[in-house]
């Protein structure tokens, strides 16, 4: 059994995202005290504080899973230069209701790939400022803005050869982080 199990968000509800591809080829780089599950964000319904009182089981069980988490890690697009609205919306229903989040005190990584020169640079920023408030220890280096390119992975789905070292080094720092954090 994993004693650091990580819920890992991913900010895309595309198929075939390559932030989920990204997410699911930087699990393999972690040590195996460490497991990876990506939680279901789809499903959820809109954030509503009128349903506080009665969430929908999808929001239960999202936030049992990041309860349950000894850390979490962001992946997302960047769209219109911010977070993608489905992350907000499992953010919310996450945080709620006011003073039972279950996010205060996770370790937190964040990182994101696009077709875009930058990346997701602006959404890591906003995405950094919601997660400073729901008091989640946030990584701050290395920064991982990723640009998709040919050959960011490798014909079976891992980080190909020109990254590798560079993620490596961020799933290390991680890894640093959310032992640091997660207390023992």
């Amino acid at each position: 059994m994993s004693q650091y199990p990580i819920a890992v968000v991913v900010g895309s509800l595309r198929r075939d995202s390559f932030n989920r591809k990204l997410a699911t080829a930087l699990a393999k780089l972690a040590p195996p005290e460490f497991s990876f599950d990506q939680v279901e964000i789809g499903d959820l319904p809109l954030y509503n504080q009128d349903d506080d009182a009665s969430q929908a089981e999808s929001v239960k069980r999202l936030k049992g899973q990041i309860k349950a988490a000894r850390g979490v890690m962001f992946v997302t697009a960047e769209y219109n230069r911010s977070i993608p609205g489905v992350l907000k919306n499992a953010i919310d229903h996450a945080s709620r209701p006011y003073g039972e989040s279950v996010w205060a005190g996770k370790p937190a990584g964040v990182l994101g790939v696009s077709i875009g020169a930058i990346g997701t640079a602006v959404a890591q920023q906003h995405l950094r400022t919601v997660l400073a408030y729901l008091d989640m220890p946030t990584l701050g280096q290395p920064e991982v803005f990723i640009q998709t390119k040919e050959g960011l992975f490798d014909p079976s789905g891992d980080i190909g050869s020109g990254s590798k070292k560079f993620l490596q080094a961020w799933m290390d720092r991680y890894v640093a982080w959310v032992k640091k954090h997660a207390g023992q």
